[in-house]
C-alpha cells in the first residue's frame, strides 16, 4: 500500500490551490478591504469563514462520502444524476471556463491594446483560441497536475503576489480610511456575504474528484487513506487562500485613498500602478492571466473526468477538445451577456450546495429523510427567488422578502432550518410507527 509523502501532500495542497484562486479571488478581498477601511479585520474574518471555510469544507465533505455522487445520493437517486449535471454545467463550460478566458483578455491583453483595437470582436477571439489552446494542452495530462500546477503555475503565482505585498511594505500606499456606510452596519456579516457570493463552494464539490484521481495516480488505493490526503489538501489550500485574502484586503485597504475605483480590478489596477507604475499593469495582467488559466485548467479536467464517466461515447480527450471549444465559442459573447444568463442560475444552485455540504458534515445525525426534505424546501425557494429576478415577480419578491436574512441575499436559510425539522420530525413518526406495529 502506497504512501504520499509529504511533499507529494504539500504540492497537491498546491494544486488545489491553484483550481480554486481564479480572477473573483483577487478581485473579492481587495474590494472589501478598500470599501471596509478601518473595519477590515472584522470583514475580513466574515469573508475567510465563507470564501475559505465553505470551499474547504466542501472538499473534506466529499473527501468523507467517498464522491460527490454518493453524497448527492444520499438525497435521492434523481438528485444525484441532475444536480452534478447542473453544477458541471454551470461553473464549467456555462460560465466559470468561458469567464476565465474573458476575464484574461479584459484585464491581460485588452489594457495594452489601441483604442482602436481594443473593442474589436476579433481581439478577443484571437486572444482566446490561444488561452483556450494553451488551457486545453495542460488538461490533456490530468496526471501531471501536480508537477504543472504544484511546482510550477502555483509557486508562481504566490511569488507574484508576495513581490506585490512586500513592495507595499517598502512603499506604503497609504493609511486605512472610514469604512462605506455597508460595512459600517456590520462588518463581520458584510464580509460573511462576499466571501458566499465567490461561489467556491460549487468548485469544491466537482474538483473532489481531480484531488482523488491524483491522488490515485501516485499509487494510493486505500480509501482511507485517499480521504485523509484529499482532507490535508483542502486544509493547505485553505492556509494558502486565507493568507493571500488578507494581503489583497490590506493592499485594498492602504489604498482607499488614492483614485477612484468601483470594483476590485480598478482597485488592483490603481494598486499596481501606485507601487510599480506602468510596469505594474503588465504585472497586474500576468497574475491575472495565470489565475484564470489555472481555474480553467482544473475545470476543464474535472468536467471532463465527469462527462466521459457519465456519457462513454466520448472519451477524456474528447470531453476535454468539446468543452475548450464550447467554452472558447462562449466566452466571445463578452463577459456581460455571460454574467447576465448565468449569475440567476448559479443563484437558484449555490444554496442548495451550501446545504448538501453542511448535512454531509453533519452526516452522523443526520438522515435520509431529513436530507431530502432539506434540499427540497431549500430547492423550491432558490427556484421562486430565482424566477423573481428572471421575471420581474414584484408580488412574489415582496412576499419571498418577508422572510428573516432574505434582503440580505441567504433567505434560503429559513426553508431550510423548516425542511431539516420537518424530516426530522418526519423520520421520528417513521420509527415510533413501526415500533408500534
Amino acid at each position: 500500500m502506497n504512501k504520499l509523502s509529504y511533499k507529494d501532500q504539500i504540492f497537491i495542497s498546491f494544486m488545489l490551490f491553484s483550481m480554486f484562486f481564479g480572477a473573483g479571488n483577487l478581485i473579492f478581498p481587495t474590494f472589501l478591504g478598500r470599501s471596509s477601511g478601518d473595519e477590515l479585520w472584522l470583514s475580513l474574518l466574515g469573508f475567510i469563514i465563507t470564501a475559505v471555510g465553505l470551499p474547504i469544507l466542501g472538499v473534506i465533505t466529499v473527501a468523507r462520502a467517498g464522491s460527490f455522487h454518493t453524497l448527492a445520493t444520499r438525497v435521492h437517486p434523481w438528485f444525484a444524476l441532475i444536480f452534478p449535471f447542473l453544477i458541471y454545467v454551470s461553473i464549467g463550460p456555462g460560465l466559470a471556463i468561458p469567464r476565465a478566458g474573458t476575464i484574461a483578455f479584459e484585464m491581460g491583453l485588452k489594457p495594452f491594446l489601441p483604442t482602436s483595437f481594443s473593442d474589436l470582436p476579433i481581439m478577443l477571439l484571437l486572444y482566446t483560441i490561444v488561452f483556450f489552446s494553451i488551457a486545453l494542452w495542460f488538461s490533456l495530462s490530468p496526471s501531471k497536475l501536480v508537477d504543472r500546477f504544484g511546482k510550477l503555475l502555483t509557486p508562481l503565482l504566490l511569488t507574484l503576489i508576495m513581490v506585490i505585498f512586500i513592495k507595499s511594505i517598502i512603499s506604503p500606499l497609504g493609511t486605512f480610511t472610514s469604512a462605506t456606510e455597508t460595512y459600517q452596519n456590520n462588518p463581520f456579516f458584510q464580509g460573511f456575504l462576499d466571501g458566499y457570493l465567490t461561489m467556491d463552494a460549487l468548485a469544491s464539490l466537482v474538483f473532489g474528484i481531480v484531488v482523488a484521481n491524483t491522488i490515485r495516480a501516485k499509487g494510493v488505493n486505500d480509501s482511507k487513506l485517499i480521504s485523509k490526503y484529499m482532507i490535508f489538501a483542502g486544509g493547505g489550500a485553505g492556509i494558502l487562500l486565507a493568507t493571500i485574502y488578507g494581503i489583497l484586503a490590506y493592499l485594498g485597504a492602504t489604498s482607499a485613498s488614492i483614485g477612484q475605483a468601483e470594483n476590485g480590478a480598478q482597485a488592483l489596477t490603481i494598486i499596481m500602478n501606485s507601487l510599480f507604475g506602468q510596469s505594474g499593469i503588465l504585472l497586474l495582467g500576468v497574475l491575472f492571466t495565470l489565475a484564470c488559466l489555472c481555474v480553467s485548467i482544473g475545470l476543464i479536467i474535472s468536467c471532463s473526468q465527469y462527462f466521459s464517466n457519465l456519457f462513454g461515447f466520448l472519451s477524456y480527450k474528447g470531453w476535454a477538445i468539446l468543452l475548450s471549444l464550447i467554452s472558447l465559442v462562449i466566452a466571445n459573447l463578452g463577459l456581460t451577456h455571460i454574467l447576465a444568463i448565468s449569475v440567476p442560475i448559479l443563484g437558484a444552485i449555490y444554496p442548495l450546495a451550501v446545504v448538501l455540504i453542511t448535512l454531509g458534515l453533519l452526516n452522523r445525525y443526520v438522515n435520509n429523510t431529513m436530507y431530502l426534505t432539506t434540499i427540497l424546501f431549500t430547492g423550491v425557494f432558490s427556484i421562486l427567488d430565482t424566477l423573481t429576478h428572471l421575471l420581474s415577480l414584484n408580488s412574489l419578491k415582496t412576499l419571498l422578502g418577508q422572510l428573516p436574512l432574505n434582503p440580505e441575499g441567504v433567505g434560503w436559510i429559513i426553508p431550510a432550518l423548516i425542511g431539516v425539522i420537518l424530516g426530522y420530525l418526519i423520520s421520528h413518526f417513521k420509527k415510533t410507527e413501526i415500533v408500534k406495529n
